[in-house]
């Protein structure tokens, strides 16, 4: 069992102002078979409040998978992807152009996400679109990749191509 945190970065949703429905449903959309919410929360459109979540789940409580919903577009208050990058110790390129070329496929705005993945000790962290629809069509172009990336940050030393 994976344990995972969603982080919903929003300045209205951390006001109250706005109902946070991406990141609920990135929990439902997770298999209860293989992972497990451990942690849920709302931060503001602010680098180092979205920094300091992502190190303490990673560093601290040890998550095995970080979503992010939320601070990956083209607007100023959008910094997401920097506060995540300023945190990773390795980059993961495949995920986020994976997500771009699936959402390709359902709008040209897809090539406007910023959202990037990266890994910071044992924990995968993941940038995903602030809107349930985006978030949603983003978690399913990587899903089936999932275990597989994480069992290897957990030290598998299982072959990849193996059968």
């Amino acid at each position: 069992m994976f344990r995972v945190g969603i982080l919903t970065v929003s300045d209205k949703g951390h006001a109250g102002e706005r109902a946070d429905t991406a990141g609920p449903e990135l929990g439902r959309l997770l298999d209860p078979g293989c992972f497990a919410v451990a942690a849920s929360k709302i931060v503001p459109d602010e680098p180092e409040a979205i920094a300091a979540q992502l190190t303490a789940w990673s560093d601290d409580d040890g998550l095995d998978l970080i979503l992010t919903t939320g601070g990956t577009g083209l607007s100023p208050r959008d910094t997401t992807p920097e506060a995540t990058l300023a945190v990773a110790q390795r980059l993961v390129p495949g995920i986020p152009e994976a997500m771009r070329a699936a959402g390709l496929a359902i709008t040209p705005h897809a090539m406007l996400s910023r959202g990037v993945a990266v890994i910071r000790g044992r924990t995968l962290i993941i940038n995903l679109p602030g809107s349930p629809k985006g978030a949603r069509e983003n978690l399913a172009a990587v899903a089936p990749a999932l275990p597989h990336a994480l069992e290897k940050l957990r030290g598998s030393p299982a072959e990849c191509g193996a059968e």
